[in-house]
Parts: C-alpha cells; structure tokens; sequence
C-alpha cells in the first residue's frame, strides 16, 4: 500500500512513521525546508509532549471535540507516547499539572527522534507546497499535486495543521483542500491567546510579570476558569500562562471580565493588617512609597488611581474606608476583555472541519474515501497542557493504522 502524508509538523509524521512502521510505502511532503518546524517552539522550546494522565482527566480537558476523539485516544494513549519517545532513547518527565517533557528541555529532541525513524524506515520525504487534492470520479481522494508533479496513492493523510503560527507554514492551507470534497469548516478562531482589554492602564503595567496570584475569568458575571499561577501585563492587555488558559474557556469574546487576585494567600482582614504594618513603620510616608512593599513599582500609580486616592496622602492618613478600598482592589485587580489578540499569535486553532464528517474510529473522511484527516485540521482543541499534542499523536496513530484493516 503507498501512503501520502500532506503536513511534516506532530501529526504528519508521526503518521508516516507509524504507516511506514506497518510496511507501507511512504511519502511525506512538507512545505518547510524541514519537518517538525512548529513543533521545535511549543512549550517555549521545551515541547509539551504529552500530559501524564488518564483518559477521563484527558478527556476533561478537551472541551470541544472530546467525545469524538475518545476511539483514538482508546487506540493511543498518553502512555503509548511516552512509552514511545522513551523507546527511541528520549528521556522524559512529568512537571507540574502532570505535563511531560523531555529531561533535556529541548524541543529539537523530539523533532530529531521522529526525523531519525523517518530516515530508517525509508521515509520519502518532498519539500514542496501541495496544491490540491486528486478527486476521482467516485468522490475518493487518490494523490495530490504539487506543482508541476502528481502524486498518486492508495490513501492520503491530511496533516497540514490549523491557522496559527503561520511563520511555521501553518497557514489553514488544508482548511481550502478539503473543501472539494465537500467538507465543513467551521469558524476559524485562535486559543492559547493573549487578550486584549479595554482598560488602558495595562500600557502603563507593560512588562510587569505577575507571580502566584490567582487569575478568574467571567463570563456575565459567572466564573468560568479559575486558577493560581503567572501572568504578564503588555502594551494590549494580558498575556502568559495563566492568561492562555483562561483564553480557551471563552467562546466568541463578549461580556467577559478578568479579575487578579494579586494576594490569594491572604484575606482582606490580613491583608488590611499587612497595609497597618507598613504604615506603623513609617506613618508619614506618601501611599506611593507604602504600596511599593505590596506591588511592583509599575503597578502602583495604576492601582492609586484604580482606588480614587491621592497619591500624595499619607499613612497615617488613610481611613479605614481607603484602606478597605486599597485591599479590594488588591485582591481584585479587573479587566474588561475587549477581544484576543490575532489569529497569528494563538498556540492553537479553535475550530477546523467538521467531525461529523470524519469517522472517529479510523480518521477517515466520510465524504471521500480514502481521505484521512488528522491533528489540528480537525475541529478539536484542548486546554493547555501537552493535551494538544496528545490529540495529534493519537489521530495520527488510528489514521495510519485504520487502512490495514
């Protein structure tokens, strides 16, 4: 059997390595000048192969799409990954949140392993963009071609990734491919992204890197995600870890608030405590100089102007309706979501063709024969967390495998 994979990032080749594992023949074609080039930035570098857990936890993290992907991850699990990188000499760990990466931290790592197994099973692989799919008159996918060269094969795997990150050659060029054929693509947003907030101190913040404190995203009101961890304030809003996350639990951008509580270990009343301390110690200081021992310096003239204070009152002259002001606001520092950032700088791609017209056991199209879709051309995506690639990993597997039934 000959195997085309159209997509040289996660997925595709794994796909090709499993395909060609099982004796096919394989050729792989990828538009970079090398594979996996996407992969060599996730996880800032450090590629989050994978996250240690078992298939409900997996499950729970994948927010749309999860039920469609339960054959594959019941095919190939988080660890079968692991088992599988370690197999080819990567040796790995779990950090916090169960998130597996290489001991090395070194994404190339991962990218070297896969490129390896490629060479040794004889992988063919073209650097060349593909232009369309081959349709046959029954409707099947039967090649591709790239410029001048048609390729034919008994199956194509369609691996091209999402929309972000387009500088990797993630450009949704397989969003326009499968469209021939029929298929649904629904709407075309990023996650995993910075947002964008209405307030304009942030520019005032920008660069300010927040630590251990507890961001909560709303939604009318209603919390939606809530966790501990770090952020980063920008010229355009927020950004970092805990900022991409909450990202992924917002559907189109529209009444969302954003709350910071910058001191999570304390309450109001030792927090009110805290602030008397620092007074008694030098009651005559101007609140700009006492605020500089519960913030950093860029923070300061945002939250006095956040709380309505002069800044040049003293301690010892702050009331107790101002020092309960200042501790609100310490506790709930707010943002108005205005929207998220482009689609270029998303980590992921929410949205992608439509699963009703993929067949979830085998990742073949069932509208053209002998298609299979894979990866994050798929409309699925997951929360933070090595959950994305897990999703890659095993749609590749079943794709690769399914056709040997």
């Amino acid at each position: 059997m000959k195997t085309l994979v159209i997509g040289g990032g996660a997925a595709g080749c794994f796909a090709a390595v499993q395909a060609a594992s099982c004796g096919e023949e394989v050729i792989l074609i990828e538009r970079n000048d090398r594979i996996g080039k996407k992969l060599r930035i996730t996880g800032k570098g450090r590629c989050n192969v994978t996250n240690n857990c078992d298939r409900d936890t997996l499950l729970a993290n994948i927010p749309r799409g999860g039920r469609f992907l339960y054959s594959a991850f019941a095919a190939w699990s988080p660890q079968d990954t692991m088992d599988y990188f370690e197999g080819l000499g990567v040796a790995l760990k779990t950090e916090r949140g169960n998130r597996v990466f290489p001991v090395s931290d070194q994404a190339m790592e991962i990218v070297e392993a896969l490129h390896s197994e490629l060479k040794r099973l004889r992988v063919r692989i073209i650097h060349a963009k593909v232009d369309s799919l081959l349709k046959a008159p029954d409707g099947s996918c039967t090649g591709a071609t790239s410029g001048q060269e048609t390729i034919r094969a008994d199956r194509v795997i369609l691996a091209t990734g999402g929309a972000t990150y387009p500088g990797t050659g993630s450009e949704g060029d397989g969003y326009e491919l499968v469209k021939p054929f029929g298929h649904t693509v629904t709407e075309i947003r990023p996650s995993l992204v910075p947002l964008e907030t209405l307030e304009r101190d942030c520019a005032e913040m920008m660069g300010v890197s927040l630590k251990n404190v507890t961001l909560t995203l709303r939604h009318g009101g209603k919390p939606v995600f809530s966790e501990l961890g770090e952020m980063l304030m920008t010229h355009f809003g927020v950004s970092g870890p805990l900022v991409l996350s909450a990202s992924a639990h917002m559907d189109k951008p529209g009444d969302y608030t954003l709350h910071i509580d910058l001191k999570p270990a304390l309450t109001m009343e030792q927090l009110d405590a805290r602030l008397q301390r620092e007074i008694a110690t030098a009651p005559n200081k101007e609140l700009p100089g006492l605020l500089r021992k519960l913030l950093p310096a860029s923070m300061v003239m945002p939250m006095i102007g956040r709380c309505g204070i002069s800044p040049r009152t003293r301690g010892n002259s702050l009331t107790k309706a101002q020092r309960r002001r200042i501790c609100e606001e310490l506790k709930n520092f707010a943002f108005t979501v205005r929207g998220t950032r482009p689609l270029a700088e998303g980590i992921i791609t929410r949205g992608g063709v439509a699963t009703k017209e993929v067949d979830p056991k085998t990742m073949e199209s069932k509208l053209a024969p002998h298609l299979y879709i894979v990866g994050e051309l798929l409309d699925c995506d997951a929360y933070t967390g090595g959950f994305n690639l897990q999703i890659a990993w095993s749609t590749a597997y079943l794709a690769a495998h399914a056709g040997l039934h």
